[in-house]
């Protein structure tokens, strides 16, 4: 495997790039991928999971071979949802720094369609697509995908129902002799039935390693309680990352709303992400997390794939993952671009036993947390108590004489004294 992008096929606009991304040597899909789609005329397959550097793998072999002097568009690339198309989109952008001429756009659904027409009216080589807003976008003619040499299907195993729906209509857009590259975490019979389907006979198959890039820098712990006390030890252990970007990870959208709801009551700064939600309330929220106004974000694993967040420093599954690839994809938002991260599990006692599982698959390791104490439980609960007093905001509807007479019965304690009072009621009052 080679070393060096610099002996990948790539030129120095694109090597200038990534070097000045931080992007030094490539990892097994990107040394695989890319000389196979510079250089062959097949089909390819990649089997790769998240963190692996997959969109550089296509990303940046289709920047390269992309004819800036034709206006039509030469690569496709479809995505399951409207924040990986977004991020890819910004990959693709970083990596053509200095391909000038290179015009990107970016077309998913959950936001009005006719600014995304008027884009896709001039100039696109390259557009990343939802396959639903692009079916839309066909039947109203505003895309013309003639002479399309390039498909690129990425995250395929997790839009297969959509696609066994639209494929047909999107292929008998392109020309015949198109190429395809399909990009999967898994392989199911479903996925191989769609490679039969629609990928020509001499598809090449690219298996990246299971020593992932994104888990790379990750330390795997799980702690065990009741479930009456989740959601004080999960407060526990988010005081003790106070100041810190995380993200912590629910089921169900409905386990996503509660959550929220409590940490809100606690005053933790929080936001809420699932896909009930409209794209405009999940790019606000998002747009929130990125800028640090808030500083935990509570997801289900169907948006997890397109959070892409430098600095987020912990991961919670506040549910344990139905399937190994979530776990990858959900530990994996953490310990980007080299950083150190911390992948939490908060687990019932039955399911412990399932851990064994999770690293013989993964390959990992998982460290188990001891259960804070009691005393340590109903100290922090005092301090959230405590903040929660310091960030109500005041009444200043009260009458005085009232705010006088409350007054009045502390005037004579000191502040020492009032705090103590205060911590003695709690205590008495949560026994």
């Amino acid at each position: 495997m080679s070393k060096h992008f610099s002996n990948l096929g790539l030129s120095a606009p694109i090597l200038k790039a990534i070097a000045e991304m931080g992007i030094v040597e490539p990892t097994e899909i990107q040394a695989e991928v890319i000389p196979l789609v510079l250089k062959n005329k097949t089909d390819i397959v990649g089997i790769a999971k998240t963190g692996t550097g997959k969109t550089a793998a296509f990303g940046l072999p289709i920047i390269e071979m992309i004819e800036v002097t034709k206006p039509s568009v030469q690569a496709l690339v479809l995505v399951p949802t409207r924040e990986l198309g977004n991020q890819i989109f910004q990959n693709l952008l970083d990596f053509s720094k200095y391909n000038e001429a290179l015009s990107i756009a970016v077309t998913c659904g959950g936001v009005p369609i006719k600014p995304q027409i008027e884009r896709l009216s001039n100039t696109a080589h390259i557009v990343i697509a939802t396959p639903g807003r692009l079916i839309d976008l066909i039947e109203r003619k505003a895309i013309d995908l003639s002479q399309t040499p390039f498909l690129i299907i990425d995250e395929a195993d997790e839009m297969v129902s959509i696609l066994k729906d639209s494929l047909d209509t999107i292929i008998a857009q392109l020309p015949k002799n198109h190429r395809s590259f399909l990009f999967t975490a898994t392989l199911p019979g479903t996925i191989k039935q769609l490679i039969q389907n629609y990928l020509h006979k001499n598809v090449v198959q690219v298996s990246a390693n299971m020593e992932m890039m994104g888990n790379q820098g990750i330390d795997h712990h799980y702690i065990v309680v009741d479930p009456i006390e989740k959601l004080e030890v999960l407060m526990h252990f988010l005081n003790t990352k106070e100041g810190e970007r995380g993200i912590i990870f629910c089921k169900t959208k409905a386990a996503v709303n509660k959550l929220a709801k409590n940490l809100a009551i606690h005053k933790f700064s929080s936001g809420a992400l699932h896909g009930s939600l409209s794209q405009g309330i999940r790019d606000r929220i998002m747009g929130q997390f990125r800028q640090g106004h808030i500083s935990i974000l509570i997801a289900t694993d169907l948006v997890s794939r397109g959070i892409d967040v430098s600095e987020v420093s912990y991961v919670v599954n506040y549910h344990l993952p139905d399937t190994f690839e979530a776990y990858v994809h959900r530990s994996g938002r953490t310990a980007r671009a080299g950083a150190k991260g911390l992948s939490l599990t908060i687990l019932q006692p039955e399911e412990e036993i399932e851990i064994p599982e999770f690293e013989k698959e993964l390959g990992l390791q998982f460290q188990k947390y001891n259960k804070p104490s009691v005393a340590s439980i109903e100290e922090n609960n005092a301090i959230l108590w405590a903040k929660q007093i310091f960030k109500t905001k005041p009444n200043h509807d009260l009458e005085v004489e009232f705010k006088n007479k409350i007054k009045t019965i502390f005037h004579h304690l000191t502040k020492d004294e009032l705090v103590e009072k205060l911590i003695a009621h709690f205590s008495l009052q949560n026994k």
